[in-house]
């Protein structure tokens, strides 16, 4: 099964772009895995939160396909150590979706439509981290799931 790690929204910090490209190249090792991000919404200024957030709801829902697993990297999700992510990950990928989709939402989350869709919701933490440094945190914790199911020395247990 393909896995993907999609963000809203562009980066501006080399520093987060390098950390997410080793992490991407790590995850190929592994399994089939692709890092999209998809373009700042056109005048988001001139919009109200709720008005960006169903733009970019729209654009989400638009790539995703009923045979896709959609799992929201969101604040109020299911808090997993990451052994129990390991597992979590490991039935899902065992499970018959066509896509494991992980999304990172933009700054004010996810529209209505998108946790309707979403297949479940996982939280990195109880803290609040920018949506751009969240990325960078998820795809370890994704890198650090495959080593552990692979029974590699990356995580320590």
């Amino acid at each position: 099964m393909k896995v993907e790690f999609w963000a809203l929204g562009n980066t501006s910090f080399a520093y987060l772009k390098e950390g997410t490209a080793i992490y991407e190249k790590r995850l190929k090792h592994y399994l089939p895995f692709e890092y999209k991000i998809f373009s700042d919404i056109k005048q988001a200024k001139n919009l109200s939160e709720a008005q960006l957030k169903e733009k970019e709801g729209l654009a989400l829902l638009s790539k995703v396909n009923s045979g896709d697993c959609l799992i929201l990297m969101d604040e109020n999700g299911k808090e997993l150590s990451s052994v129990k992510f390991a597992s979590y990950l490991e039935n899902k990928l065992q499970q018959s979706y066509k896509k494991l989709i992980f999304v990172i939402g933009g700054a004010y989350g996810f529209s209505p439509a998108v946790y309707a869709r979403a297949n479940a919701k996982i939280s990195l933490s109880k803290m609040t981290f920018s949506h751009q440094m969240v990325r960078l945190f998820a795809l370890e914790q994704l890198y650090r799931a495959m080593s552990i199911l692979r029974n590699q020395p990356y995580h320590h247990r």
